[in-house]
């Protein structure tokens, strides 16, 4: 029973860690966006994708909790109550990339999102150039994601 516990805490990490980051990122660069679109409202698509940018980390956090809890049974089947301790700790561990990747990335992202939103207010046709800034953190958040997903998928 022991390791149910501790995979159980590894989905809740990737979910809650992730999330997090994701909600912080997404808040602070929406909040820069609306005063841009208060003051022109045209620009309402370029700042959208800025915003959500910061979301994805969230969503890979997500999805690395419905792969450990379709491999622990606890989706679609029932909960594997001989998962060992040691199962349960890989589990753990194989969340924490994403679990503390997605946090600390996110933020990061909705601070570039930030950045990039200024510039389009003051020169709009500056977009790109603020949407490849704010991707490249995307990179250390697919990096994060992948190490999770991967060591799930060993694990299972």
């Amino acid at each position: 029973m022991t390791g149910i516990v501790f995979a159980l805490a590894g989905v809740a990490i990737a979910t809650i860690l992730a999330g997090i980051g994701s909600a912080k990122g997404v808040g602070m660069a929406a909040e820069a966006g609306m005063g841009v679109l208060s003051e022109d409202s045209s620009k309402f698509g370029k700042l959208l994708v800025l915003e959500l940018l910061p979301g994805t980390q969230g969503l890979y956090g997500f999805i690395v909790s419905v792969m450990i809890m379709l491999n622990i049974g606890a989706l679609g089947g029932s909960i594997a109550s001989d998962l060992d301790l040691a199962k349960g700790l890989l589990y753990l561990a194989a969340s924490l990339p994403i679990g503390f990747g997605g946090l600390f990335s996110g933020i990061a992202q909705g601070r570039a999102a930030t950045a990039a939103i200024g510039l389009i207010a003051k020169k709009g046709e500056d977009f790109s150039k603020g949407m490849v800034s704010t991707t490249l953190v995307e990179i250390y958040a697919l990096l994060a994601f992948l190490v999770s997903l991967l060591s799930v998928i060993a694990i299972g």
